[in-house]
């Protein structure tokens, strides 16, 4: 996943009048983004992940999930759509509408796939952060394992660039297919998710 520099500056509108091709179109700091289609596994994965969020959220309904493609408008120049999201049931009414969310989900999931890790683990990963994603996943289907990223209070830190108290990622788990690992979130209270199941086969 590169950006396509074809001019300068991108917006949400301007993203609303590219082709519908099939391919997913995104823009970071106003660059365009153009993924093709995800392959099987990444669609199996992505399914697993839904089905047992659903599943828990039917007996529980805190909020909604939601698969790509969704667009997510976090400013006009940094809109993204993030392969698995979801909404508490407080805040969705307030960000999400018929066509996009306009703000920050409570959480996002990136499947990885050869072409995106480095913007999926790098570049996606600080926006979300900048942006006030509560909580990342960042799933890896080659290596079998998935990365937690939680927003935590900010520290002190000397020097110019960080800002007291800004909210930070911090890596709250890294687990593994090898090792029987589950997955937990306080999002979703009880909810236990073995990665044998997330990384299942049809």
């Amino acid at each position: 996943m590169h950006p396509v520099s074809e001019r300068g500056t991108f917006t949400y509108e301007d993203l609303l009048n590219f082709p519908d091709d099939g391919k997913r179109h995104e823009l970071i700091g106003g660059e365009h983004y153009v993924t093709p289609s995800p392959g099987s596994g990444h669609q199996i994965i992505a399914g697993n992940l839904h089905f047992l969020l659903r599943l828990y959220l039917r007996e529980r309904p805190l909020g909604v999930v939601m698969l790509a493609p969704f667009d997510v408008v976090l400013t006009e120049i940094d809109v993204v759509e993030p392969d698995l999201l979801y909404f508490t049931g407080a805040r969705y009414p307030e960000v999400v509408t018929s066509r996009c969310a306009q703000g920050p989900p409570d959480l996002a999931v990136e499947i990885l796939s050869p072409g995106t890790r480095r913007t999926d683990e790098l570049t996606k990963r600080k926006l979300y952060e900048a942006r006030g994603v509560g909580e990342y996943w960042v799933v890896d289907p080659e290596l079998e394992t998935i990365k937690v990223y939680r927003l935590a209070p900010g520290v002190a830190v000397q020097g110019e660039l960080e800002a007291v108290g800004r909210p930070q990622y911090v890596r709250a788990a890294e687990l593994a297919l090898e090792t029987a690992d589950v997955l937990t979130s306080p999002l979703f209270p009880d909810l236990v998710m073995p990665l044998a199941e997330i990384f299942k086969p049809a």
